[in-house]
């Protein structure tokens, strides 16, 4: 995987790479894509950390990858709402497993429908540790 991912970072522009390498998690031997959305209150910033997810995902073969979120007190509308299920939707035939950390509240409700519309199972945990132990336990 480790040959896979490099290969993937040479396609990438220079600012991007930095990023990607920020969010790769490595737990117990196994690597884990952590996308950052805590605290982000506007749709073009949470955009742009979907945009490169996507990338990174898109890359991976059939469900092969495990992905992390933390959405710990981020702004959901239904403009993100939208963005979110594109996003699951589209990252399905690659992802093996997926957490979430901080679905509180009614987004608890929003989070529930954008997963089963999806058709996806994201795990819900309280903390990180949790999630990435669940998700190691995935492969």
């Amino acid at each position: 995987m480790l040959l896979k991912l490099n290969s993937f970072l040479k396609q990438l522009n220079i600012q991007n790479i930095k990023s990607m390498n920020e969010n790769i998690i490595t737990h117990k031997g196994k690597e884990i894509y952590f996308m950052n959305f805590a605290g982000m209150k506007k749709a073009d910033e949470i955009k742009a950390v979907i945009e490169t997810g996507k990338k990174y995902f898109h890359s991976f073969e059939s469900r092969t990858a495990l992905s992390l979120a933390d959405i710990t007190e981020m702004h959901f509308n239904s403009e993100i709402k939208d963005l979110f299920f594109e996003y699951i939707k589209s990252n399905k035939p690659f992802v093996k497993a997926s957490a979430i950390i901080g679905v509180t509240g009614l987004k608890q409700y929003v989070f529930n429908g954008v997963t089963k519309l999806a058709g996806r199972d994201v795990k819900s945990f309280d903390n990180e540790t949790q999630a990435k132990e669940w998700l190691i336990k995935q492969m």
